[in-house]
């Protein structure tokens, strides 16, 4: 069964890392928002432009779901 990429992005947490991607799900965490079931990039794309201050690019974003798709294939 594929993960969708907040289950995905929940196993990149790490309270004590520095990695960007971790810290990005540390706060996905924490946003109670977050399109949860979604696996379509631009809905969760769009959903990050509008609604997660908490992100300082969306190049995060975009590594985050490169790893997400290798992840799955």
């Amino acid at each position: 069964m594929r993960q969708t990429f907040y289950q995905f992005l929940m196993t990149e947490r790490n309270d004590h890392g520095t990695d960007e991607v971790a810290q990005f799900a540390n706060n996905a965490f924490f946003d109670q928002g977050f399109p949860k079931l979604s696996d379509n990039y631009d809905f969760v794309s769009n959903y990050l432009e509008l609604n997660a201050g908490y992100l300082p690019s969306m190049t995060i974003f975009d590594d985050a779901w490169a790893r997400y798709l290798d992840k799955m294939n």
